[in-house]
């Protein structure tokens, strides 16, 4: 186990590369690697744009995690932060700092005056589950989710 502090930044984009990799990473966790189609220079591009923002896990001059997030809007409860992906790399998992990256993203949601942050969970990632609800949070089973897609990467 690595002794090196790690450290909880905002992410630059540098850390666009290790950001998608880790994006990959947990599409194979949830075993749907095929469906990650999303290119680093989409990524790049969507980065500098501002579509997108992150907060990463830094040990050694290495990323070894991180939460990918945006702003978005409940028009029942207002400002919402919605957290898109959060992962840590396999080797580095429980060393606290899935809950340094999940801190900060609540954290974040709370400087920019969320009233609300957001996220989606696999029904069968019980360990996800767990983690989520010792922060206290509510995890919905009534609503459904509904997409549609606009083109087709290959």
């Amino acid at each position: 186990m690595n002794s090196e502090p790690i450290s909880i930044r905002k992410a630059q984009k540098k850390d666009i590369p290790a950001i998608h990799g880790l994006v990959r990473e947990l599409a194979i966790y949830e075993k749907a690697e095929e469906e990650f189609i999303a290119g680093l220079e989409e990524y790049e591009r969507d980065f500098e744009e501002g579509i997108f923002e992150a907060v990463v896990a830094e040990q050694e001059g290495l990323v070894v995690g991180m939460a990918l997030y945006y702003m978005t809007y409940s028009t029942w409860k207002g400002r919402m932060l919605y957290l898109e992906d959060f992962v840590v790399l396999t080797s580095h998992r429980r060393r606290g700092i899935g809950e340094l990256l999940f801190e900060a993203y609540l954290e974040e949601a709370r400087r920019k005056e969320c009233k609300l942050a957001k996220w989606q969970v696999l029904d069968w990632n019980q360990p996800a589950l767990n983690f989520y609800k010792k922060f206290g949070a509510i995890i919905e089973k009534e609503w459904w989710n509904g997409k549609l897609f606009f083109e087709k990467n290959t």
